[in-house]
């Protein structure tokens, strides 16, 4: 689907969307505890119906009682019957389904197959890797499936804390199914702590407590814990909030609800970022631990019409649903941005307009969502290919942004 956007300035109250983030963690603890549990406040986009989708398949189930709320019946500590066939998992496009899955499903039924679609089997796991080479757990990835087998053991893990902190999400989730005490050492300085936050979070709602590191050469302590049933409602996501505070950065009036001031959702960090990208001077601001924001706050430095802005500490944004720093760059310079990209940064200098014209999401819902908001303050009409990328994250997208007064037609 294609979309063309008429510039208009949107206004209005809105709540964003559930946090994809927290909810992931939320379905997962659910559905590894004993019992039933309850998740309210839930976003059934692309990503989360994978996660779902993959829990099935460890024997979990789930019904929708309403229309944001589910109910689980989780699998307790029972584990697969052993033999030879392992559970197939459909990930979509989704990179936390896939590196939460891959533990988890060796530690419950010995292993599994996994399979996205898009970017997602190209994504790399290379740090599980070394840990199966190391544990002799069998991998294979071919003609984008990957297969892994084996028994997850108790012990200590080494993870590097500079690549994704969706590899200590995987174990710290995975590893109190085992029946003895593990470790997790952090091998670099860790990057998006908060996303590992709102994991402990997540398994302290559900009666699982990891020792956190301290100090330089920490590492995380997981003992052996049975998980309980759980009843939380989703948060509305930061992350999802950042594109309505970079629509106000250009001049909208959009007024933000429903946001949670004491969340552990690091993408919080959008409001003191905001309000430094609305002063004047030259700002830099670090978002290796925000990377999710980077396409909203590039679009807010974009119009900052004769002032500088450089984004840093933002290398693993290539290895998104799409390489975010060229797709940032390159559809933002369509529209007539001054903005270069680096190895690891952006460096935007702010102009005091954008132009219209044809634009590409590559598939990717931030980047997708970042051009609707640059159409606001373009003067021109903006076209965005494959614009119903939004889906994977935020299915209800462009109902909201006509809601808020925009202005577009699609073409199928």
């Amino acid at each position: 689907m294609d979309i063309t956007i008429t510039p208009k300035k949107l206004s209005g109250p809105i709540t964003p969307p559930p946090s994809k983030s927290q909810a992931h963690r939320l379905i997962i603890t659910a559905c590894l505890g004993a019992g039933v549990s309850r998740i309210s406040n839930l976003n059934f986009s692309q990503d989360i119906r994978a996660t779902l989708s993959c829990m099935e398949q460890l024997g979990a189930r789930w019904e929708q009682t309403d229309g944001n709320t589910i109910q689980v019946t989780g699998i307790g500590a029972r584990k697969s019957k052993s033999d030879s066939r392992l559970p197939r998992f459909d990930c979509g496009e989704s990179g936390s389904t896939l590196r939460f899955l891959i533990p988890i499903a060796l530690a419950v039924a010995g292993g599994g197959v996994f399979t996205g679609r898009g970017r997602l089997m190209e994504r790399p796991q290379q740090p599980y890797f070394d840990l199966f080479d190391e544990k002799g757990i069998f991998y294979e990835q071919r003609d984008g499936v990957l297969t892994v087998r084996g028994k997850l053991i108790p012990g200590d893990y080494a993870l590097p804390g500079n690549v994704s902190s969706q590899f200590f999400t995987g174990l710290l989730c995975a590893l109190p199914l085992l029946d003895g005490p593990s470790r997790i050492y952090p091998t670099t300085a860790l990057e998006s702590w908060d996303y590992i936050a709102m994991t402990m979070d997540a398994l302290m709602g559900a009666g699982v407590v990891v020792t956190e590191p301290h100090g330089e050469s920490g590492c995380f302590h997981v003992s052996p814990q049975a998980y309980s049933p759980i009843d939380r409602a989703v948060e509305a996501d930061w992350s999802q909030a950042g594109f309505y505070y970079a629509a106000n950065g250009l001049g909208n009036s959009v007024k933000i609800l429903g946001m949670n001031a004491g969340s552990v959702q690091g993408d919080k960090i959008i409001c003191p970022y905001y309000a430094r990208l609305c002063g004047g001077g030259p700002v830099e601001l670090d978002v290796s631990q925000c990377p999710d924001l980077v396409p909203p706050l590039a679009l807010h430095a974009a119009l900052r019409a004769g002032e500088s802005t450089r984004l840093v500490g933002a290398a693993r944004l290539r290895i998104k649903e799409s390489d975010r720093l060229a797709t940032v760059t390159s559809e933002l310079r369509r529209l007539g941005a001054d903005i270069e990209e680096g190895p690891d940064f952006l460096s935007i200098r702010g102009v005091a307009a954008l132009t219209g014209g044809d634009t590409d999401s590559h598939n990717d819902h931030r980047i997708a969502m970042m051009l609707a908001m640059a159409a606001t303050r373009t003067s021109g009409s903006v076209t965005i290919r494959d614009a119903g990328a939004v889906a994977k994250s935020y299915p209800d997208f462009w109902s909201d942004y006509a809601r808020l007064g925009g202005v577009f037609t699609r073409t199928e």
